[in-house]
């Protein structure tokens, strides 16, 4: 192995133990889009369980909240590849179901990560 090799490895290593240290924070809010319209907004730091239903292009999607997380509980599409994503909590993650055309997605606060002059 070269030395850049080696520089090459440290950094990854490095970068991806930062990755596990520092993880993604929670989002605040779950938005609901169908077609590309906002059809819902869902406030994720509410402390019950609860059930929504949204229409989608093949049917109803419904929508299961607990404990700070998201997840699709049941849909009309082939493979319900959709409701097999499970949970999903952190600001940036996101739910696509594209047979019905319906995609959840968290954000959070936005934080600065780079200033460029």
């Amino acid at each position: 192995m070269k030395r850049n090799d080696l520089i090459l490895i440290g950094i990854v290593l490095v970068s991806s133990l930062a990755l596990l240290f520092f993880p993604k924070k929670s989002g605040d809010t779950a938005i609901v889009t169908h077609q590309g319209k906002e059809v819902l907004t869902i406030d994720l730091r509410q402390k019950e369980e609860k059930d929504y239903e949204v229409t989608g292009t093949n049917g109803t999607v419904k929508i299961h909240i607990r404990d700070g997380k998201i997840k699709v509980n049941e849909e009309n599409s082939p493979l319900h590849l959709c409701s097999k994503q499970g949970y999903i909590e952190k600001a940036g993650e996101s739910i696509v179901c594209l047979p019905n055309e319906v995609v959840i997605e968290i954000i959070g606060k936005q934080e600065l990560d780079t200033v460029v002059r």
